[in-house]
């Protein structure tokens, strides 16, 4: 009897038309792969929602087959879903030492740690075999340590998953990128290419993280005061060079900012900092050192409410304050969709006459982490897979990415633009596109761990644009009748008190439940919505406004 056909489907769940939220799943027989778990903050639209996560009802409905998450690297967009989806997915958690101690914390902050199985892989270290999967786990060059891309040998042949990567020649530290590895698998044979589509826009290569060395030395060395720098907190080669740089222009250096604090310690524990003996000034102890010999090191680069550089702007930040000619060096991209914030922060950093560095025309203060297009080009041509799939961007990054696959002529198969919840299965005939799965956003508000339904962010853009409206009536159980004239409290309204409204919304109030029958009026329940349709009606037609309206029935 002949073996039956096998095929190996590729199930993107995140990532894939969007910055962030990164997760793939990998789908053999009835063996499930997921590679990352990510979140992604949310746009301004949604309303009061903390973060964003993938929609995981796929791995749900399959998790008897579920084997493992394989995580790249510990950046947010590809760790910041695990404590909400490992509640649902109790399945071992494999990445390197420094992805895992960032996991560590998370998991421990949610109370899942006891729970979860972590397992450290080793960069270019032995295979790892997770069910029918075989994986090498390829050293790559990125913005934060202890990165890399996968390999995943299968029946079928060989999926190339390169994570989040950039080919640093002359990287800070760490492991270098291992072109030889990807040479390999390409002369070998590949059958699919999933990469990195971020900076795709961008010619020419990406920056050497060394290149932020001479310009930010020079402002360090020439600031008339303290040095206030802000970078991603997960960015540990960066930290380790300010560091170098500020013993190096006789300065000593403060870390400010939960997760700067937090990361700083993980990475020295871990020896991947090194920091001289009585380097550190404790935060403290800022305010009494002098200025003139401080670099201080703080988290909020995005301006995020309440972190420690927008705190420090407003001069609400218990340890450190702005003062005329401190420097500030945002050391940092700024997101698209952050701009206004941002730039409102540094507005107050200019207000109290600091010296503000934000951007690369004066000299190269950041760089990224991501591949540019002749590195796009390298990793392809390397590689030469016989399907190209870009992920990790907005829809125009997948298809440039895939423009670029298609003009330089190496793919020998298909190149495929895919979407969240778009499913690709591979057979030995070829690749074919299947019926979707479920796919989406859930939007979570972190303090409480749980998923926000659509109603809410709907009924909080509907508070947002129109108000609320709550009519309060006082009626005696006993009778049915009314004991005072209806109470209109609103908000988001009128600038002013609107008093010839609220006497006609009194009005409505009144005849709604004066011409409401003896048996009405024993069910508060339809009272509460007749006056909700017939105050509705009213407040539309005088004010063209449709707020909410939340009727109140006192008893008495």
């Amino acid at each position: 009897m002949s073996k039956p056909a096998q095929s190996l489907t590729a199930i993107p769940l995140g990532g894939l038309g969007e910055f962030g939220m990164n997760m793939m799943a990998l789908r053999l027989g009835d063996d499930i792969l997921v590679i990352d778990a990510g979140m992604m903050f949310p746009e301004s639209e949604l309303l009061g929602v903390d973060l964003v996560i993938p929609d995981i009802t796929y791995l749900k409905q399959n998790r008897a087959h579920v084997r493992a998450i394989v995580l790249t690297h510990g950046h947010e967009d590809h760790i910041g879903a695990l404590p909400y989806i490992l509640r649902d997915l109790n399945v071992p958690v494999y990445g390197t030492r420094f992805t895992l101690a960032l996991v560590k914390k998370r998991l421990d902050e949610a109370c899942l740690l006891q729970s979860t199985t972590l397992r450290e892989v080793i960069p270019g270290g032995r295979l790892v075999e997770i069910g029918p999967f075989e994986i090498e786990f390829i050293p790559v060059t990125h913005s934060t340590i202890d990165c890399v891309a996968l390999a995943v040998r299968t029946p079928l042949g060989v999926i190339i998953h390169t994570g989040d990567f950039k080919i640093d020649q002359t990287p800070v530290g760490g492991a270098p990128f291992d072109l030889h590895a990807f040479a390999r698998y390409g002369h070998e044979g590949v059958l699919a290419l999933f990469s990195d589509s971020t900076n795709v826009e961008r010619p020419g290569f990406t920056g050497s993280e060394r290149n932020v060395v001479p310009r930010i030395e020079e402002l360090c060395r020439s600031a008339p005061r303290r040095v206030i720098l802000s970078c991603f907190a997960s960015s540990i080669h960066r930290i380790q060079q300010v560091i170098d740089i500020a013993a190096r222009v006789g300065r000593k250096v403060a870390f400010v900012g939960r997760s700067m604090v937090d990361n700083v310690e993980i990475a020295h524990s871990l020896e991947y900092l090194r920091i001289p003996d009585g380097m550190v000034v404790r935060p403290p102890d800022i305010r009494g050192f002098d200025p003139k010999r401080l670099v201080i090191l703080a988290s909020g680069s995005q301006a995020e409410p309440m972190s420690s550089l927008s705190r420090i702007a407003v001069d609400n930040h218990r340890f450190v304050s702005v003062d005329e000619n401190d420097s500030v060096i945002l050391s940092a991209r700024i997101i698209p969709g952050n701009e206004k914030a941002i730039f409102r922060m540094l507005d107050h950093m200019f207000r109290r006459r600091a010296l503000v560095y934000y951007d690369n025309s004066a000299g190269t203060i950041h760089v990224s982490g991501h591949a540019s297009q002749e590195e796009q080009k390298l990793i392809l041509q390397l590689v030469k897979p016989k399907y190209f799939i870009p992920v990790h961007g907005e829809y125009r990054h997948l298809f440039r990415h895939a423009a670029l696959a298609y003009q330089l002529g190496c793919v020998s198969g298909e190149i495929l633009v895919l979407e969240d919840g778009h499913t690709l299965e591979f057979t030995e005939d070829g690749a074919y596109r299947r019926d979707p799965v479920t796919a989406g956003r859930v939007c979570v508000d972190s303090g409480s761990l749980e998923e926000i339904e659509e109603v809410v962010i709907r009924d909080r853009k509907h508070l947002s644009e129109d108000g609320v409206v709550v009519p309060i009536i006082a009626i005696d159980k006993h009778t049915g009748r009314m004991e005072s004239q209806p109470e209109i409290v609103t908000r988001g309204m009128f600038s002013d008190n609107g008093t010839e409204f609220l006497a006609g919304a009194r009005e409505v109030v009144l005849k709604t439940v004066e011409q409401s029958n003896a048996e009405e009026k024993s069910d508060w329940s339809v009272i509460k919505e007749k006056i909700r349709v017939d105050l509705k009606r009213y407040i539309n037609k005088q004010t063209s406004k449709r707020p909410l309206i939340l009727p109140v029935i006192l008893e008495v």
